[in-house]
Parts: structure tokens; C-alpha cells; sequence
């Protein structure tokens, strides 16, 4: 029997993760163009937690979550694509289209591509905003090279040890950042150097790098810049806080971009075929039934996870 109901994590005010809660609401239906998807996993991002504590693009009440991994239930009009039964995976578009840490959600039909048979729903759900922030970053920004040098900072975390993977896979060689407890684990993602932020200088070991790939911001930012030969580039995946960074750029003959993660079908493919090639792996540290979402923002709010964590919708 169809229920007209799902469960979903809601929260009516921002706040720390004691401000999540499950609540039984209207299970959406799919409109033109779009896909209704049972959701099987879905990441938890960086931006989950800050969204769920500071007001940015979103006011309460509403469900968190962008990244899905699933089923179709249903197709809306017009959608060619897919049909009910497909095994799909796809980030709902940023930052409006949220509402993945829930029983089901709705999306445009071409946000999703099909999952890789190589990936486990957890392993799908954990990729989409952090592969397309990287892809987007790495590829369609930067324009990475075979041959040049690549530097990730945060290279063990959500977005840094994709866009490794990535960074390999287009012929790069990469040099990345993180705690010396986690060098072998960003070795082991194709890594060809790695620094340890916390004891050596990364403007000073780093040098002569043709992109760099920047989640931290602040002073980190500006201090990239000066790893770049010139003509170089760096692509900040914060575009806030933006405070002389073109000025230093244009000091030092380089170029510093910032983005914002877009849904988009074909980057979604790539990354599907990265995965099914077996040139990107994402590693999921830690996996939550959905109910237990709050657990995992607490977690993730420590800043010491390795790879991604997962909210498990249904076995």
C-alpha cells in the first residue's frame, strides 16, 4: 500500500545538532521534468552543518541535504531518462533544491545520471557534492593538465580526497595537505607528496604548483597564491570572506577564481565513469540510520573525519 506520507529530518530553527529532528510529513511528488527517488543514502556535507546552525541562502523550516543515492519511485512529465526501478545518484540543486535526509525526495530528472555498479548506495550517496565541487574546481575551472602540479589542501577530508582522485586521473601530480596521522591514507588516494600543515610551512614546501585547490580560505587562501608559477591558478571553494585576494593575484601575475557548486548531469556522468573505471573511490569513515543525523553533524563539526559521512535510509 502507498503511504502519502515519509519520514524526514526537519528542523523549525537554526542551531547547534540538538535542533534536528525526525518528523513524519508529505512525501512529495514529482513535478515536470522532474524524478521522485527513494533515497537508500545520502552525505552529509560541510555545508549541512553550517546551513543547519547560520542563516545563508535558508530559512527554517527545512530539510538539509543535497547529495542522493537511490531509486526511482516515480517520473514527472516529460522525464525520457529514467523510469521507476532505476538505480540513480545525483546532487539536488545547490542551494535550494534541498531536501535529501528524508525518506524520498524530488529533483530534475538530468541531476541524476545512473549509479556505478561498482558503488555501494553509501559509497554513491557520499559523492556528489564533493566529486562535482572537485570536478568543477579541478576540471571545468582550472582546466587541469597532464603534468602539472596540483596542490589540494585538506586532502583527507570530503572534498580534498576526491579531488586527489581526480587530480591523478587527469594525469596530474599531486601534492596535498594534512595531518601527518593521515598521510598514509592520502598517499594511498595517488598522492605524490604530502605536507603536514600543522609542522611545516605549505608556502614554502609547495612551489612552482599550477592550480591549487582551496576549501580553507582566510589567511591559507592568500598564502596559496605564493606556491603558484605564474600564470597559475587558484580555485576557492568558499566565495566568501574575499577580502584582497584579487589584489595579491594580480601582485603576483596570477589568478584566483572562486566557485560554487552547480547540479550538473554531465559532471555527474564523468564521475560515474571515474567510479566504474575504478579512479575514485570515495571513503565513507562513518555511516548513521537516518534518525541519528544529529549524531553525525556532531561528528562531523569536529573536523577530524577522513573522507565523508553517510545518513542510511534504508538497509
Amino acid at each position: 500500500m502507498t503511504t502519502n506520507t515519509m519520514r524526514a529530518i526537519t528542523q523549525t530553527t537554526l542551531g547547534a545538532p540538538d535542533v534536528l529532528h525526525e518528523a513524519e510529513v508529505e512525501r512529495p511528488e514529482p513535478g515536470v521534468g522532474q524524478i521522485l527517488v527513494a533515497v537508500h543514502a545520502a552525505g552529509v556535507n560541510p555545508t549541512d552543518w553550517k546551513h543547519r546552525g547560520q542563516s545563508y541562502f535558508l530559512q527554517p523550516p527545512f530539510t538539509l541535504g543535497w547529495d542522493v543515492s537511490g531509486v526511482v519511485e516515480a517520473v514527472g512529465f516529460g522525464v525520457s531518462l529514467f523510469q521507476p526501478g532505476d538505480e540513480v545518484f545525483g546532487m539536488l540543486p545547490y542551494p535550494y533544491g534541498v531536501g535529501s535526509h528524508a525518506e524520498y525526495v524530488t529533483g530534475p530528472a538530468r541531476a541524476f545520471v545512473p549509479k556505478p555498479a561498482a558503488l555501494s548506495h553509501a559509497e554513491a550517496g557520499a559523492l556528489p557534492l564533493v566529486s562535482l565541487t572537485a570536478w568543477q574546481a579541478l576540471v571545468d575551472t582550472a582546466r587541469v593538465q597532464p603534468g602539472q602540479r596540483v596542490l589540494v589542501h585538506a586532502a583527507a577530508g570530503g572534498v580534498g580526497h576526491v579531488a586527489v582522485q581526480i587530480a591523478k586521473a587527469r594525469g596530474a601530480y599531486v601534492i596535498g595537505t594534512a595531518s601527518a596521522a593521515k598521510h598514509d591514507f592520502v598517499r594511498g588516494l595517488g598522492a605524490d607528496e604530502v605536507i603536514d600543515y600543522r609542522t611545516a610551512d605549505f608556502a614554502q614546501e609547495a612551489r612552482d604548483v599550477d592550480v591549487v585547490l582551496d576549501p580553507l580560505g582566510g589567511e591559507d587562501r592568500l598564502r596559496s597564491l605564493e606556491t603558484l608559477r605564474p600564470g597559475g591558478v587558484l580555485v576557492s571553494i568558499l566565495p566568501m570572506g574575499l577580502e584582497g585576494l584579487a589584489e595579491r593575484a594580480a601582485e603576483l601575475g596570477v589568478t584566483a577564481k572562486t566557485l560554487l557548486v552547480e547540479h550538473d548531469q554531465a559532471g555527474m556522468a564523468a564521475i560515474a565513469a571515474l567510479a566504474e573505471s575504478g579512479q575514485l573511490r570515495p571513503h565513507v569513515s562513518g555511516t548513521y540510520p537516518l534518525a541519528e543525523a544529529a549524531a553525525a553533524h556532531t561528528e562531523g563539526e569536529t573536523g577530524r573525519v577522513t573522507g565523508k559521512l553517510v545518513l542510511t535510509v534504508r538497509p
